[in-house]
């Protein structure tokens, strides 16, 4: 059974290893060095009601989350907010991280966000796919703006604006 929840701060281990994993072998984050347990909560600690941490539970472990984090400190961007999921390697394609995105998508109508915005990296058809089939839009890619593995990659950007 999976349970969709919000983050609690005995959940950060599970967060930091989940997220290292994506840095270490995929393209889904353009960080290139694993984070420290100091630096995930940090990140944790600066998430704040209107921009919450969903986990997803099955089988008592945490296996995948979700957030929204802040687009900008700037005052006129308060009601945009960025998305991010990432799903523990051996639990990907099993619907999930869809859940998760229904969730966080979710979680930005009730705290009344106007629009959210995701980066999605070349060659991630995954991803672009399950960011579209929740409302999202692409509205540009922006060539070449990361290095990873050798490689420059484009980034999709993909918007869903609330109604």
């Amino acid at each position: 059974m999976l349970t969709i929840r919000r983050a609690r701060p005995e959940d950060v281990p599970a967060i930091t290893e989940i997220y290292n994993e994506a840095v270490l072998t995929t393209t889904a984050t353009f960080d290139t060095e694993p984070k420290s347990l100091a630096d995930r909560q940090a990140w944790f600690a600066g998430h704040d009601e209107r921009h919450p941490i969903l986990v997803a539970e099955t089988e008592g472990a945490v296996v995948g989350w979700a957030s929204l984090s802040k687009w900008s400190d700037r005052c006129a961007y308060a009601d945009t907010a960025e998305v991010s999921a990432y799903i523990k390697e051996e639990w990907r394609g099993k619907g999930i991280g869809r859940k998760l995105l229904e969730a966080i998508v979710e979680e930005g109508r009730r705290v009344k966000l106007h629009t959210i915005v995701a980066y999605v990296s070349q060659g991630n058809e995954v991803s672009l796919h399950l960011h579209k089939a929740v409302g999202f839009q692409e509205i540009g890619v922006a060539r070449e703006v990361g290095r990873k593995f050798g490689r420059l990659l484009d980034v999709h950007i993909m918007q869903k604006i609330y109604e």
